[in-house]
């Protein structure tokens, strides 16, 4: 299997997509952040000294999404055209999971978009209750669904474990 993103002198490269076609591209990702109850409490109470956690989660989401080709070496900077968040409570774990679509029109996918979103927002949920809760665990940031480009539809069949 060809890396796609070495030469042929195996120099790091980006992707040339000039050739390929526009499509509609959208990716799904997900993952979750577990956290001890006093920090479950005070996010759902919105009692958490640093303000409130997810509406500040859901935003940093949106600008990891939109500044991934700034963070991933080899990713293009992509002009989206949505970028769409979910926060559900786990109150079971407990902690929550965060739900990540992005879109465009364009010639290469999101996925990396998405998946990017995922993890600032979860980072930002860690950095807004660290003083409550050093223990919190991030985990199972997966894509769940991508459609579009060349290698067409993908669908996560196994739930997070």
């Amino acid at each position: 299997m060809n890396l796609t993103h070495l030469d042929e002198q195996n120099k790091p490269k980006m992707v040339d997509v000039s050739e390929k076609d526009n499509t509609l591209r959208v990716a799904t990702a997900s993952g979750i952040i577990e956290v001890g109850q006093e920090a479950y409490n005070s996010v759902v109470a919105n009692t958490a000294k640093k303000g409130p956690v997810l509406q500040t989660a859901v935003v940093a989401a949106i600008q990891g999404t939109k500044q991934t080709s700034t963070l991933i070496p080899m990713c293009h900077p992509l002009m989206l055209t949505s970028v769409k968040t979910d926060i559900e409570e786990l109150p079971q774990l407990p902690g929550f999971k965060l739900t990540v679509t992005a879109k465009l029109n364009g010639q290469t996918g999101v996925e990396m978009e998405a998946l990017t979103g995922v993890s600032v927002g979860l980072l930002t949920i860690y950095d807004m209750l660290k003083a409550i809760d050093k223990g919190m665990v991030i985990r199972n940031i997966q894509l769940e669904h991508k459609s579009g480009g060349k290698s067409g539809e993908f669908k996560r069949e196994t739930p997070h474990r």
